[in-house]
């Protein structure tokens, strides 16, 4: 499992001119699930994720959470995390996850999200041509792999 997370000031997600998902303060959170990703990987990237102490103190120091902050969470599932570009210049996404395997995941990620939180997060629709503006909060810009903890 692969996340993009930016704090962002606002971020919203539209599909179809329609806006699925919108936040103030908080993190847009880009979702890659992998063919071989299951629940401790979620369980551990959803934890680490509310967890990552990159808000502001009283001292201008990145040292409180999301909880801390009371920050929002706009989650976006994207398999475009996965792409592998060594050969030719056509990605290749055979490592993202099928939807059969993807779609779970997601709904567990969003439902641990929420629990964390303990309120409604914000999301955008899986599978559809997402329209994603942010305004990026630093910036700060974090990419967590789970298969690969560093």
């Amino acid at each position: 499992m692969r996340a993009v997370i930016q704090r962002v000031s606002e971020a919203k997600c539209t599909v179809n001119g329609e806006i699925s998902g919108q936040i103030k303060h908080g993190f847009l959170v880009l979702l890659g699930i992998a063919n071989d990703d299951d629940q401790s990987d979620l369980d551990w990237l959803m934890q680490k994720i509310v967890n990552l102490r990159v808000f502001s103190d009283e001292a201008g120091l990145m040292n409180k959470s999301v909880l801390d902050v009371g920050g929002n969470i706009l989650l976006i599932s994207q398999f475009t995390l996965f792409a592998q570009t060594k050969k030719g210049n056509r990605p290749s996404f055979i490592n993202a996850a099928k939807p059969d395997i993807a779609v779970p995941l997601y709904q567990k990620a969003i439902a641990i999200l929420e629990q964390h939180l303990n309120r409604k997060i914000a999301t955008g629709i899986f599978g559809a041509d997402m329209k994603i503006s942010l305004v990026n909060d630093g910036p700060v810009t974090i990419t967590i792999d789970t298969k690969n903890k560093e």
